[in-house]
C-alpha cells in the first residue's frame, strides 16, 4: 500500500503530533505491504531511512517563531510535489485537519478519489485571547467539519477530542479512538540506585523536590501558570525540557533550569529522576509526555480536562483545574500534597505497570493499519 503521510513538522520539532506520527509510521513501514512517503516542513531535520521516505517541504515558520502558533506555510513547489504524491497514492494519512498542507492534501485526495484517514489530536483550545478562540472555533466548524466529515475514517487520540468534534461533525463512518502508545523499552522505571545517581547528575540536593515540565514553551502548555508556580515553590528545582518563545530562562529564576535538544532517549532519564511532571496544558487531548512519565513511574499533575481524556487512568492521574484566579494557589497546594504523599519505589512501579499494560505503540500502529486497509478496500474508483 502506497501511503502519503502529511504532518506540519517532523519529530525533531519535538511536538506531540509529529512524534506520534513518526512512531506510527516507523512501525507501519516495518510491516510488509506499507510504503510510506512522508511530507512535512523542513524547519527541522527529517528522519533518515528509505521507508518512510521523507520529502521535506520548504516552509516559512514565522507564525510559530513570532506568536508561538505552530503553523508553517509551504512553498508553491513543495505543495505541487505534495499534489503529485497524493494523486499517485493508494491512501493519504493526515495528522490533524487544519494545517495548510493537510487541507491541500485532503482537497487533492477528494478530487482524485483517494481515501483519507485522519488522526485527530487537537479539538478546542481555550486560549486567553478571545480572537484566537474565535478563530480556532470558526476554523473547526468550517474546515474541521469539511475534512473530518468527508474523510474515509477518523481516529481520535482521546475521548475529549472525540466528544468535541462529535457535537459538530457528521462522520461518514463511526469514528475510532486510538490512544497513543509508549516505547516501554525506553520509558521504564530506574532502580533506586540509578535514580539517585541521575538526581545527583542533575544537581538535585538530598531531599529536594524535583519538578519537571516537558513540551513547547507556549501559552497553551501553561507557561504563565508555571512561572507563578516556580516562584511559589522556590525551594524546588524546576527542569524545563523544550523550546519556544516563552523561554523560562528569561525568568531569571535561580531554581529554574532549561534543557534543550533532548530526544526521546534524553528525556527518559529526566522522567526517571523527577518527583512529579507538572503539565498545566489545555486543548490537546491526552499529551504523550504524560504517558511517557507514567511509564517511567513518575506521577503527572494535569488539568482536569486532560485527566478526563483518559478514563482508564482514573485514580492514577491527579488533576487540578487551570481555570480561575486562584489556579496558582490550588496548583501549589496540590503539588505540596503530592510531594508529601507516598512516592516510593512501589508506587512508581504501580504507575509503570499500568502504562505497560494499557499503552503500546504496536497496538496503536496495528489499529491504524487496520483502518487503512478498510479505507482502501472500501474505496471505489470515482
Amino acid at each position: 500500500m502506497r501511503v502519503v503521510l502529511v504532518t506540519h513538522y517532523y519529530p525533531a520539532h519535538r511536538g506531540g503530533v509529529e512524534i506520534v506520527a513518526g512512531e506510527i509510521a516507523s512501525r507501519l513501514a516495518a510491516e510488509d505491504g506499507f510504503e510510506i512517503e512522508w511530507h512535512a516542513s523542513d524547519c527541522n531535520p527529517a528522519p533518515g531511512g528509505a521507508n518512510p521516505r521523507c520529502q521535506p517541504a520548504v516552509a516559512a515558520n514565522f507564525i510559530e517563531s513570532r506568536w508561538g502558533l505552530p503553523y508553517p506555510l509551504w512553498s508553491w513547489d513543495s505543495l505541487a510535489r505534495l499534489v503529485r504524491a497524493v494523486r499517485a497514492a493508494d491512501l493519504v494519512h493526515l495528522h490533524d485537519c487544519l494545517y495548510m498542507c493537510n487541507l491541500v492534501a485532503f482537497a487533492v485526495a477528494r478530487i482524485a478519489g483517494r481515501p483519507v484517514l485522519v488522526t485527530q489530536h487537537i479539538g478546542t483550545v481555550p486560549y486567553r485571547s478571545a480572537a484566537l478562540r474565535l478563530a480556532l472555533g470558526t476554523a473547526n466548524r468550517l474546515f474541521g467539519t469539511l475534512v473530518l466529515g468527508n474523510a474515509c475514517r477518523v481516529a481520535f487520540v482521546s475521548e475529549t477530542t472525540r466528544r468535541y468534534f462529535e457535537r459538530i461533525v457528521r462522520f461518514r463512518r463511526p469514528p475510532l479512538t486510538i490512544a497513543n502508545g509508549v516505547d516501554v523499552r525506553l520509558f521504564r522505571p530506574a532502580d533506586e540506585e540509578r535514580r539517585l545517581a541521575l538526581r545527583r547528575e542533575l544537581g538535585v540536593r538530598e531531599g529536594q523536590l524535583l519538578l519537571l515540565f516537558v513540551g513547547r514553551f507556549v501559552e497553551k502548555k501553561g507557561l504563565p501558570l508555571l512561572r507563578q508556580l516556580a516562584g511559589r515553590l522556590s525551594e524546588a528545582l524546576w527542569l524545563f525540557a523544550g523550546a519556544g518563545p516563552l523561554d523560562p530562562e528569561l525568568w531569571r529564576a535561580a531554581n529554574v533550569r532549561v534543557l534543550r535538544g533532548r530526544d526521546q532517549a534524553g528525556l527518559a532519564p529526566l522522567y526517571q529522576a523527577a518527583d512529579l511532571l507538572v503539565l498545566p496544558s489545555y486543548g490537546e487531548g491526552f499529551p504523550l509526555v504524560v504517558q511517557e512519565a507514567m511509564a517511567c513511574g513518575t506521577p503527572a499533575l494535569v488539568d482536569v480536562e486532560v485527566a478526563r481524556a483518559c478514563p482508564e487512568a482514573a485514580g492514577l492521574l491527579p488533576s487540578e483545574s487551570i481555570a480561575g484566579d486562584d489556579a496558582a494557589q490550588r496548583w501549589e497546594n496540590r503539588i505540596r500534597l503530592l510531594a508529601a504523599a507516598d512516592s516510593g519505589a512501589q508506587a512508581r512501579l504501580r504507575l509503570a505497570q499500568f502504562a505497560q499494560e494499557n499503552w503500546s505503540w504496536e497496538i496503536c500502529a496495528r489499529r491504524h493499519a487496520q483502518a487503512m486497509r478498510e479505507c482502501v478496500a472500501g474505496n471505489s474508483p470515482r
